[in-house]
Order: structure tokens, then sequence, then C-alpha cells
């Protein structure tokens, strides 16, 4: 086929361009794959078109790479929308009252978090902005404690909290009480009136909720938090209110 295409002036001439289009990686293969097929002089030639074509017009190497950046990009939310698929229980469903807004809300917005991430701290305006804007929205809050020992201790303590239906003040207090420490922890426990001794119990459990939720987001690819699961789409970002506006927006009109 090559032979055919080295015959054809437009051929050899989209042949050249397509090379082009797809970047150096693709030359290069294309330099490894026409010894065999192509004359010494003709291969020359076909070299030369695509190197020329490449230096007269660069810009189109970064137009491929953004080209290809736009392909993963939707190859990753492809599998990771499969994985919400087919996890939507242990995704969507909030653990005990781990959730804020329309316990009913047609949309589902899941937060993963770390209690000691400044990103998610910073984000606690737009949720809540995003919730009393919106009263057909349900926020969900799911752990995800990477950053510190202190966060996985948080974490924890937090599920015991949700599974006694005192996250929320828990969640406020640890947040108000500036930076994650043992006394911090300790002091949101207080305020939200933890039974201690049914969170102690509670331990193994959390601690199953926690390594589930690494798993998942091992599996939709998450990089960090906060990160967010909204509809089918996975964001690992922090998002600013009109994003999030958008993102349940556009969810919404998916159904």
């Amino acid at each position: 086929m090559i032979d055919r295409l080295s015959k054809n002036p437009l051929a050899l001439a989209a042949l050249a361009l397509v090379a082009a289009l797809v970047g150096a990686g693709a030359f290069w293969l294309f330099q490894r794959a026409v010894p065999g097929a192509l004359a010494d002089t003709d291969r020359a030639r076909v070299v030369a078109v695509v190197r020329d074509y490449i230096l007269d017009h660069p810009e189109i190497l970064l137009e491929a790479q953004q080209k290809l950046q736009e392909r993963q990009v939707a190859a990753q939310q492809s599998e990771a929308g499969k994985v919400v698929a087919a996890n939507a229980g242990a995704i969507l469903e909030p653990f005990g009252s781990a959730w804020a807004g329309n316990p009913k809300g047609d949309v589902t917005a899941v937060e993963y978090f770390d209690y000691n991430c400044g990103y998610c701290r910073a984000s606690l305006p737009a949720i809540a902005q995003l919730i009393a804007s919106d009263p057909k929205v349900k926020v969900v809050f799911r752990e995800l404690p990477i950053l510190s020992d202190e966060s996985m201790v948080a974490a924890k303590l937090s599920l015991a909290a949700a599974d006694q239906g005192k996250f929320k003040v828990f969640h406020d207090a640890l947040y108000a009480g500036g930076r994650l420490t043992p006394a911090s922890i300790a002091a949101a426990a207080r305020a939200a009136k933890l039974d201690m001794a049914r969170a102690n119990a509670f331990a193994p459990r959390a601690q199953a909720e926690i390594a589930t939720n690494l798993e998942l987001a091992r599996k939709m690819g998450l990089t960090g938090t906060p990160s967010w699961v909204i509809g089918d789409r996975v964001v690992s970002s922090a998002l600013p209110l009109e994003e999030l506006q958008k993102a349940v927006a556009a969810a919404r009109t998916k159904g």
C-alpha cells in the first residue's frame, strides 16, 4: 500500500499531512516503518516532505497535543463514568448523615475530601452557596484521608459522627477549630457530643468505609482532594460556585 501511495503525489501529500498532524511520535514510527516499503530515494523524499511541513507549521504539534489531551480526558471520563455506574451505592449514597441539601434532590454532587486539605476548606463557601442557590441539589461528603495521620483520625471520627446522626455538627466544628490537630479533633467530637464508646467500637466499620472510598477513588482516577463526582463528570480539583452550578446543570440536563 505504501508503494502505491508513493506513486500518487496527492496521496503522498496526505500521508505527510497526517504524519505531521499527529506529531513527532507518529513521525518516528513512520520513519521506522518506511525503510522496508520504499526505496531509499523515495523514503528520503517522503521524510523530507513531512519534516519540512512540520518545520513550516510547528503550531500543528500544539494542536495535536491538545487533541491528544482531549481524547485522553474523554477516555478517562468514560472509564470513571463506568466506575460510578457500577458502584452507584458506594459513591452516590451518603454514609449515615454525611450529606446536605435536598435528601431527594434530582442531582447528587459528591465531594471526596480530606480535613487537612486547604482547598477543601476553601471550598466550604462555594458548597454552602450551591446548596442555598439550588433547592434540588444534594451534596454527599465522602472521606478521602490521604494527606496525614491526623486526616485518618479525623475521617474515622467523622464517619462515627455520621453514624450517630451528628455529621454536620462535627464537620462544622472541626473546620471552625482551625489547624487539624489531635486537640482540634477532640474538641470537635465534644462539640458534636459524640458517644466515644460507640465511636471506638465503630472504628472497624469506619476503616472499611475509608478503604472502599480509597479504592473507588483509585479506579475513578482521582488525583487529590477535593474531587467531585457530579452526574457522569469526575473532577479532581476545587471548583468555584459557577463551575459547580454548571456541572449540576449539565447533569440535570442529561437526566
